[in-house]
C-alpha cells in the first residue's frame, strides 16, 4: 500500500527551471563570471547555499556565496510578484491525489519561494508537510530532504511515492528508497542512469493519476 506521496516543485507544479535558468545566467553574466554548458543540469537540484558557492567559487562571480544567494532569490521573487508559471493541470492532479493520500513536498527552492508560489497556486492547503533543501544538511541528490518529508508524514520512504522532473531529484528520491515518477521537463531531458532509477516516466502531469499511483503498490 502507499502510504504518501511527495512532490517536487520547480519543474513538476510551477515550470520554474527555464526562469531560474534566466536569472542565473544573466546574473552570472552580469557579475563577471561564466556560464558553462553543463552548468543548468548540475544546479538542479542544488539547495540555495550549494548553488550559490557553484556560482560564486566556480562559475567566477566577484560576489560572496551569501550575496549572490540573495541577489537571486530576491529576482526570482519579483518574477514570481509578477507571474507564477503553473505546468500546465499540475493543480488539479496535486488537488485529486490529496484526496486520497496525505502530500508532502520536497523542493530545492528557499522557503520564501515555496511559499509564494504555493499561495499563488491555491495549493498551500493541499500539502501536509513541506520542505525546503535550505533546511536539511545537503541537497539533491542526497537523500536527506526526501527522508525527512518521509518521517514528517510519518511515512516509510518504501511506502512512498516520489514525483520528480529532474536527474538530480530522480537520485535524491530514489537514494531514500521512494518510488519514483519521472516527468521529465522537455529542455532539459534526465540522464540515462536517473532514468533507470525511475519505476515510471510520464509524458506530462497531466498523465499522474490515482490510478498510476496504485499501480506502484
Amino acid at each position: 500500500m502507499i502510504d504518501a506521496v511527495i512532490f517536487d516543485l520547480d519543474g513538476v507544479i510551477v515550470d520554474s527551471e527555464p526562469v531560474w535558468e534566466e536569472v542565473r545566467r544573466g546574473y552570472v553574466a552580469k557579475r563577471g563570471g561564466r556560464w558553462q554548458p553543463d552548468s543548468q543540469r548540475r544546479l538542479m537540484g542544488m539547495s540555495t547555499g550549494e548553488w550559490a558557492r557553484y556560482l560564486s567559487e566556480e562559475l567566477g562571480v566577484d560576489r560572496s556565496p551569501e550575496r549572490v544567494a540573495e541577489d537571486v532569490v530576491t529576482e526570482m521573487t519579483e518574477r514570481y510578484r509578477a507571474h507564477v508559471p503553473l505546468v500546465d493541470g499540475a493543480d488539479d492532479v496535486v488537488r485529486r491525489l490529496a484526496v486520497n493520500w496525505p502530500l508532502g513536498l520536497a523542493s530545492s527552492s528557499p522557503p520564501r519561494l515555496i511559499e509564494a508560489a504555493l499561495a499563488a497556486t491555491g495549493l498551500t492547503g493541499a500539502f501536509r508537510f513541506t520542505l525546503s533543501t535550505e533546511r536539511v544538511a545537503r541537497g539533491k541528490p542526497a537523500p536527506d530532504v526526501y527522508l525527512t518529508v518521509a518521517e514528517r508524514l510519518g511515512a516509510d520512504p518504501a511506502r512512498c511515492v516520489a514525483i520528480e522532473d529532474s536527474s538530480n531529484g530522480i537520485r535524491s528520491a530514489a537514494a531514500a528508497g521512494t518510488r519514483v515518477v519521472a516527468v521529465p521537463h522537455a529542455s532539459y531531458p534526465i540522464d540515462p542512469d536517473a532514468r533507470e532509477r525511475a519505476a515510471l516516466v510520464l509524458p506530462s502531469i497531466g498523465a499522474l493519476t490515482e490510478q498510476t499511483i496504485r499501480s506502484l503498490d
